[in-house]
């Protein structure tokens, strides 16, 4: 058997068993290269002075190990960017910035009536999903700021949260896959092109003039339908909760005009930087270091904050290391030229199903780890080569492969997007994970996705 697609299968089934990922992506990784007929010069180079004329299996895991810390360096700098990044977030959080804009959507959203109301609501949570994603980097942050105070009045107004939480994850998703700045900086920069550049310049592919928005541009398109189809079809119709006790708010942090002031500085700041320096990192150091200079953050408050902001992204930060090392080792099996070549020769020319077949399982990766970002460093060493050989364009493969990642992040179980928007509408105990969050968001995302990710990748 194929060592990538024994590893890659094995690691969907352990994600899938509830196996933690980080775990999935290393035992699958070392399994695969076990398996894997890795010529024998190729691991003694590694271990010149080993003294041995043929590798045993002890010498041969030893090599894997040593690809796989590799690998692990590749992903440092983005899983920096993501730690970074959350410990700004927690800072905003600190300033009251986003305390209040809370504070403004409930009070209008409390005094307000009937219609107007209803899409006041609706477009808050849409503006302040994008933001967070890019202007306001909190990511899931700002929902159990905002949603748990506004159950009671979406309650009055019989708003479906199922139809909220679409309109959620449309912000926190279609952000990231088509905005590059924030976290979108750190899929479609860090992670998409710079793998495609990776393994696209060993098979003659050139990415170096493919804009981000015309490769995403599409698939951007195939969500704002599966929004539209969530807000004015599939949950326009009023649907009854009680009003039940509301529990697991966010504490309310006191908020103080300077300090607003001082938050939307540091917010342009932070956006500057990474605009004009391409550096996330020092973006998220310059936009906390002004809330610790003003004191805003006080100098012993610093490492508790700067540690519960690392702690907010840790998780997503390891699969991401983890991944590269999952994607080193799956290079270095020789197991992707047999695979590409074997694809090749059973789809022929037939364009349709091979996009079709790389969609589809990006989409199961994705759901099987719960992380696009994760997912993007293991698909793209497989993908590249094989869209080289199909003779897809470079914006067809960025347009390909960018959606492949995000299939799945929307409806996946795992997905910190949709267990976000639980969090936040399941405070009185009425909205089911499955059945109100991962269902609607699945059916209304990944079917678009995937067929306007399968248009991208013939048209472009």
């Amino acid at each position: 058997m194929n060592p990538v697609v024994l590893a890659v299968s094995l690691m969907l089934i352990l994600s899938l068993a509830r196996v933690h990922v980080v775990f999935s992506l290393i035992i699958s990784a070392f399994i695969g290269g076990m398996v894997a007929d890795i010529p024998a010069d190729t691991i003694l180079a590694a271990f010149p002075d080993a003294g041995v004329s043929a590798p045993d299996a002890i010498l041969k895991l030893k090599y894997l190990v040593k690809v796989f810390e590799a690998g692990i360096a590749d992903g440092t700098t983005t899983a920096l960017s993501y730690a970074v990044l959350g410990a700004f977030a927690v800072a905003i959080s600190y300033s009251g910035l986003s305390q209040a804009m809370a504070n403004l959507i409930i009070a209008r959203a409390q005094s307000g009536k009937g219609t107007g109301i209803k899409w006041l609501i609706i477009l808050a949570l849409l503006a302040m999903s994008i933001m967070s994603q890019n202007l306001v980097p909190i990511h899931i942050a700002f929902i159990p700021l905002i949603v748990p105070p506004l159950l009671l009045v979406m309650n009055r107004l019989k708003l479906d949260r199922r139809m909220l939480t679409c309109v959620i994850t449309f912000g926190l998703v279609c952000t990231y896959m088509f905005v590059p700045y924030g976290f979108g900086d750190i899929y479609l920069n860090k992670i998409l092109m710079a793998n495609i550049d990776k393994f696209g310049k060993p098979v003659g592919m050139d990415i170096s003039g493919v804009s981000i928005y015309q490769a995403m541009a599409i698939p951007a398109l195939g969500m704002v339908a599966g929004l539209a189809i969530a807000v004015f079809y599939s949950y326009r119709k009023p649907r009854h909760y009680e009003d039940l006790p509301v529990e697991g708010a966010a504490e309310k942090i006191v908020v103080k005009p300077l300090n607003i002031v001082i938050g939307l500085t540091a917010v342009i700041a932070a956006f500057l930087t990474q605009k004009y320096s391409g550096s996330l990192i020092l973006a998220g150091l310059i936009g906390f270091a002004i809330f610790m200079v003003t004191r805003v953050i006080r100098w012993q408050q610093a490492d508790t904050i700067f540690n519960n902001g690392i702690r907010l992204m840790s998780m997503i930060a390891f699969i991401i290391i983890t991944s590269n090392g999952f994607a080193a080792i799956m290079n270095a099996s020789g197991g992707i030229e047999p695979l590409v070549q074997e694809s090749v020769a059973f789809f022929g020319d037939n364009r349709s199903l091979v996009v079709l077949t790389m969609l589809v399982i990006g989409l199961l990766v994705t759901m099987g780890i719960g992380s696009s970002f994760s997912t993007l460093p293991i698909i793209a060493a497989i993908y590249v080569p094989i869209c080289a050989h199909m003779g897809f364009s470079p914006l067809a493969t960025v347009a390909v492969i960018g959606t492949a990642g995000v299939l799945g992040d929307a409806g996946a179980p795992a997905s910190d997007t949709i267990l976000g928007s639980t969090m936040g509408f399941n405070a009185d105990g009425q909205h089911n994970h499955i059945k109100d969050s991962v269902i609607p968001t699945f059916i209304h995302y990944n079917i678009p996705l995937l067929i306007a990710g399968w248009i991208a990748a013939l048209v472009l």
